[in-house]
């Protein structure tokens, strides 16, 4: 998966840099949002050190191509688990467990853009999270 990530960078005219591909790894090995911080102390008991703001740098260009995104109730950031899937991407985060499901849906999509267009407003980016509780809480 980094490999992909890295291919996809490489297409836009971006090196594969070792920081890069350090920060790419945390994300894929730990399922749940990361902050910057999280990340740098994760490199470091790995005997590795990236300062913060070049992770934030890094993030910044992973969100921007869809390789990750971060989760608006956490502030932290996970690797994008659906590639290349048509849609907004939008989380939905269990409230007990923490767990983060991710999807997109082309429609819904579309519809929030004519909602905004009909207010007068041109959408760039949607930005939306489902907060509740996943089926194996709700069970409990």
């Amino acid at each position: 998966m980094v490999q992909d990530s890295i291919r996809i960078l490489q297409a836009q005219g971006y090196k594969a840099t070792k920081p890069r591909k350090l920060v790419l790894e945390v994300l894929e090995q730990i399922e749940k949002p990361l902050s910057p911080y999280d990340i740098q102390g994760i490199l470091r008991q790995r005997g590795k050190y990236l300062n913060h703001v070049t992770i934030y740098r890094i993030l910044d260009l992973l969100c921007s191509f869809n390789l990750a995104h971060k989760v608006l109730s956490s502030g932290g950031f996970v690797k994008c688990s659906l590639d290349a899937v048509e849609g907004c991407h939008r989380f939905m985060v269990c409230q007990d467990c923490g767990a983060i499901q991710e999807f997109a849906d082309k429609e819904l999509c579309q519809e929030e853009n004519d909602l905004a267009r009909n207010l007068g407003f041109h959408t760039e980016h949607h930005l939306s999270e489902f907060s509740g509780l996943c089926s194996r809480c709700y069970e409990k």
